[in-house]
């Protein structure tokens, strides 16, 4: 099942801004939406118990270690992803976009890589 996403405003060729809306599965929906309210528990509730998270290499299994990284690395420097394509590759649902947040660099370009299983988030990595 997938859920429409709007996602920031775009200005187009001839200058005008307009809302663009992604086609994301529902889990990916569902974290998306809860980042943006930077509400860890609904950030993790899409993620399955064993969920593997790597950011840039580094691998956080879990959602006590998970609930510790929104907690420390997102919710703290009110880093917001926000998606602008999505694409299906290789049996992974790829989102990309900025985050914008407190943080130096912002906004930085991410890759999210979900994987999905039984409609939850089994897998997620993230790259600069």
């Amino acid at each position: 099942m997938a859920s429409t996403l709007t996602a920031n405003s775009v200005a187009t060729a001839k200058g005008r801004t307009e809302q663009m809306s992604l086609e994301l599965p529902s889990p990916i929906a569902a974290y998306v939406a809860a980042n943006a309210r930077l509400d860890v528990s609904a950030m993790l509730e899409p993620f399955a118990a064993d969920a593997l998270l790597t950011d840039n290499g580094r691998a956080i299994l879990g959602r006590a270690e998970l609930r510790r990284l929104f907690e420390e690395e997102v919710v703290a420097v009110k880093a917001i992803f926000t998606p602008d394509t999505v694409r299906h590759e290789d049996g992974q649902v790829v989102v990309e976009g900025p985050a914008h947040g407190d943080f130096k660099g912002s906004p930085i370009r991410f890759t999210y890589r979900f994987t999905l299983e039984d409609d939850a988030i089994k897998a997620l990595e993230i790259t600069a």
